[in-house]
């Protein structure tokens, strides 16, 4: 049985500034990963390629806006550039968008959300699959939500992006499956990272202990989950070791998909 070893692994990682994408980037390090942190921030990232290289791995960082179509070609231009490839992916940037009722959301809100969300990883994963299928071997994780699953009211656009993302995943595997190419989705729960406080900002007041608990009821498990577990996850769907799993969707979430509430 392979190991789970990252060992001289070329992988690009964005939404890698903050939360599960920095989690997720140190810890492939800490697996010898050759890791390519992008995000908006050059400081944060800086400071993660260092912890990605602190850990064992090799980081370079690369400030991308993932909104933008050239920022993306840059971003995969500096990968081949610094490695001359790219075995694995993990496509994390997001965002959460703004809460309406469906008949009043904004057309520019959900055109922003699925530019984000659901366009700009098409357009990435568009440019390193060639390069996948030439080399016979690569690996895909793309970050979903609870939402890939349920629906959720008040956030339309998100919902049906994140439904997007892991339709793109699955699209994506059965059209690659024959290249040795594995797509995945990471469908992380109730998660502490930024956009929790922010959430926890609109809707306690900035009381993050209170948003905390009140979170944790909804969870079987009866915590919030760190990004370092959802991290981990998306790790382990890069290695060798994860080489069978394909075409799926994998909450990180204590529970809340799997378990009826009562």
């Amino acid at each position: 049985m392979t190991g789970v070893s990252l060992k001289d692994k070329r992988i690009i990682v964005t939404g890698a500034s903050t939360g599960i994408g920095a989690a997720a980037a140190e810890i492939m390090g800490s697996l010898g990963g050759k890791v390519l942190v992008a995000a908006r921030s050059e400081d944060k990232l800086k400071a993660v390629a260092e912890k990605v290289t602190n850990a064992g791995g090799e980081g370079q960082s690369f400030a991308a806006d993932m909104a933008k179509e050239e920022d993306i070609n840059a971003l995969v231009d500096k990968a081949n550039e610094l490695w001359g490839g790219v075995d694995g992916v993990f496509a994390n940037a997001g965002i959460g968008g703004a809460g309406a009722p469906f008949a009043d959301y904004p057309l520019e809100t959900f055109d922003h959300m699925m530019n984000v969300n659901l366009r700009s990883m098409f357009i990435l994963l568009k440019r390193v699959l060639p390069g996948m299928i030439a080399q016979g071997a690569g690996s895909i994780v793309c970050t979903g939500s609870l939402a890939s699953e349920q629906g959720f009211p008040m956030n339309p656009a998100y919902v049906v992006s994140k439904h997007g993302v892991l339709g793109l995943v699955r699209a994506i595997a059965a059209e690659h499956a024959q290249n040795n190419i594995r797509a995945n989705c990471l469908l992380p729960g109730l998660i502490h990272t930024p956009m929790f406080d922010a959430l926890a900002d609109a809707v306690a007041g900035g009381d993050i202990e209170a948003a905390l608990k009140g979170m944790a009821r909804l969870v079987p498990q009866g915590r919030v989950g760190t990004p370092e577990e959802a991290g981990w996850m998306a790790a382990f769907l890069l290695t060798d070791a994860a080489r069978y799993v394909n075409a799926q969707g994998i909450a990180v979430d204590g529970g809340v998909l799997g378990v009826q509430p009562v």
